[in-house]
């Protein structure tokens, strides 16, 4: 059973993927993901008029510290060294919408996919729980591995 998937022992137990004869390489992941607010939510968080304070640089903070504590959150994830983290956010004030991208870099023997998802879905959390004020039915959606590469399967780019 082990042979057949990666994170499973011979008796079917979930477990750690050794990595210890990986090599090590730089690999970088970049996840997306789009918060959709109504008009009026949009205006106040542009203005920075929202009650809770300014919302993007709370997001980008929450974004990069989930991405230093993954293996914390996720019970098989390798913690990793991180090399380099960041959240940024795209506006666009006609669609109500704000697209974020998360990054995350690693010179290690495995890939930082979890840490962009999680930065990337905490900060859109984030966004919410600094918005939830003025609108409760804020849609977070599409949240997707948009660009990968580094290790054995090398580069992988969305359409």
């Amino acid at each position: 059973m082990s042979q057949e998937f990666s994170h499973l022992d011979e008796a079917g137990r979930a477990r750690m993927v050794d990595v210890s004869g990986k090599n090590e390489s730089v690999r970088i992941a970049r996840v997306r993901v789009d918060v959709l607010l109504n008009a009026e939510t949009m205006r106040l968080l542009v203005q920075k008029a929202l009650p809770k304070g300014e919302v993007l640089g709370t997001a980008r903070v929450a974004g990069i510290l989930a991405a230093k504590r993954t293996a914390e959150l996720i019970p098989l994830c390798h913690p990793l060294p991180l090399d380099f983290a960041d959240v940024s956010f795209d506006i666009d004030e006609a669609a109500c919408a704000i697209r974020i991208e998360a990054e995350a870099r690693t010179s290690s023997k495995t890939g930082v996919e979890m840490e962009a998802l999680v930065a990337a879905q905490i900060a859109a959390a984030t966004i919410y729980d600094m918005c939830k004020a003025v609108q409760k039915d804020i849609r977070i959606s599409n949240c997707r591995l948009v660009y990968k590469s580094g290790g054995k399967s090398g580069l992988f780019q969305a359409d």
